[in-house]
Parts: structure tokens; sequence; C-alpha cells
């Protein structure tokens, strides 16, 4: 049985579009529920400017309460170098750099070029290895620009070659306005795994036209490794016009383990997680497993009886 990791951002990607701002305790209580849950590597904030998102403006005291586990690796968002050092001055373990596969949304995003960011990215790394921090690259708009249109997928992989050469723990390409199709995702998630082996790849999808699951499931079968996600399907990012949630952790899992793979999450306390964030939030969410419940898991013993 294959593993996946999954990777939890819906206390930084989750939460930044959000209207309703949540305070530090309930970040923690998110972020303490998730662990309880089974996740071992969890974005917990994102060190940008808090004027641009107010979701993630007491990223220092979120960082500052975290329990310190051996097991769990708490994860900073950075879009440039003083992100960075902020994310190394506040005890993140790893440091993710994003960058841009278009030009229009460099510009928007992060004020630079695509080419800039991805300089950028690359420069971070080197800041994280020599703090003794872990550090991954993720490109954004991997299969789609809201402001630029379609992108070259071999531009992405190209991209991929230079991030890879940088020295991160793996790339990321993510499908930040969720206009990629499984066949897309498959293609280029194959392109990506020649390209930078023996580098992990992990995939970050959002569920904006609704082929978030069929991608994610796309995407594994082409050999990512990890799977960004987000409880509930919470999400969204400021900058990319009607980019809606993330896919469900929930569901997300629910797929995987029905399918074979293992995730290493107890799927009940990941709905109970998903139930209690709905609640904190005042609302329904996108996740379809919280409201349908889990199913008892059938056994290859049991299928061959």
């Amino acid at each position: 049985m294959s593993k996946i990791e999954m990777v939890e951002v819906g206390p930084r990607d989750g939460l930044q579009n959000e209207s309703v701002l949540f305070s530090t305790p309930q970040k923690l209580e998110f972020i303490r529920r998730a662990i309880d849950a089974g996740v071992r590597r969890i974005e917990a904030a994102s060190f940008v400017n808090p004027k641009l998102v107010p979701q993630m403006a007491d990223a220092e005291a979120v960082s500052a309460g975290l329990v310190r586990r051996d097991d769990v690796i708490y994860i900073g968002l950075v879009l440039n170098k003083r992100g960075a050092l902020r994310a190394i001055e506040a005890g993140l373990d790893e440091l993710g750099a994003v960058c841009a596969a278009s030009d229009g949304f460099a510009m928007r995003n992060q004020g630079q070029t695509s080419e800039q960011s991805l300089e950028m990215c690359c420069e971070v790394v080197r800041l994280a290895r020599e703090a003794g921090r872990r550090a991954q690259i993720t490109i954004s708009t991997a299969f789609g620009c809201p402001f630029d249109g379609e992108v070259d997928p071999e531009r992405v992989v190209n991209m991929t070659r230079v991030a890879a050469a940088a020295g991160p723990v793996e790339v990321a390409i993510a499908d930040t306005i969720g206009v990629a199709g499984p066949r897309d995702v498959a293609d280029l998630v194959a392109k990506v795994r020649a390209a930078i082996s023996p580098l992990p790849v992990r995939v970050h999808f959002h569920n904006t036209r609704n082929t978030g699951l069929a991608n994610v499931w796309a995407a594994v079968n082409a050999g990512a490794k990890t799977v960004d996600a987000s409880l509930g399907g919470l999400g969204g990012c400021p900058f990319a016009p009607r980019a809606t949630g993330n896919v469900p952790t929930e569901d997300v899992v629910y797929m995987l383990e029905r399918s074979g793979y293992r995730t290493g999450l107890d799927i009940d306390r990941v709905i109970e997680t998903a139930e209690w964030l709905a609640g904190e939030m005042g609302r329904d969410l996108p996740g379809m497993l919280r409201k349908a419940g889990n199913f008892p898991a059938v056994t290859r013993a049991d299928q061959q009886r």
C-alpha cells in the first residue's frame, strides 16, 4: 500500500481569504486538532504584509504558541526575503517559498516578474539551509493564470528544474485558480517528476470548478507523493478573483484511504475537526464527507470472501 503525505494548509491558506478573523487561540486550537487527527506537516502561518492579508497578522504569535514535537513539521509560507527572515526568527521548521508561473499573477501577488519570483524562492531556500531549516518551493498558477490565461507546461517544467537545483526538500505545482483537468495534471506531474527526480513532487489544488478531487487522484497516480489540503475545504487566494477553496482534507483522505493509499490520518477525527471548524466559522463548509459521514472500511480480506 503506497503512502501519501498530507500537508494541512487550513490554518494558512484556508483562513487567509476569510472575512471572519480567527483569533490566535482559535488558530492554535485548529492546529492542535489537526495534529490529534494525525497530521504531521502543517502550514501554520504566512509571513506576509498584514495590511494585505489581515488574517495572518498574528503569524509570530501563532508561532510562539505552537507545541513543538519531534514528529510534527510546522511550515511558514513566505513571499520574499523579509518574510523568510521573519519565519526563521519565529522558529518555524520549514519555509514554504512561492513563485508564480505567470508574470500577471507574480506582479499582482508579489510585485515582481515570474523569473524574479523564482530567483527569490531559490534565495529563500539558501537562507533556510544556512539557518538549519527545511525549505520547499511551490510554483503557483502552474495550470493557468487569472490575468494571463493559459500557462505553457514546458515553462513550468523548466521552472521546476531551476527550483530543484536550489536544494529544497520538494517542489510543488499549484492550480491556484482551479482550472486544471485530470489529464492536464497527469501530464504535468509526469513531466515534473522526470525533470526533478529523485526530488518528490507535491501538489496543491483548488476546487473552483469542481475538479479538485479528480485532480488529486490523477496526481497521485502520476507519482505525486504529497498533497496539500484544507479541512472543510476552506481557502482562496486574495489575489486571484473567484479562486475558491482548497480540496477538503476529509474528502481527499476518504478517497485515498478507500482506494488503497495510506495517509496516516484518522478519518473520524478529521471529520470531527471539520465539524468543529464549521461551527467556529458559523457557516457551512464545502467538504462533503462531514455531511455524509464515514463509511465502514472494506478490507481486501473482506472483498475476497
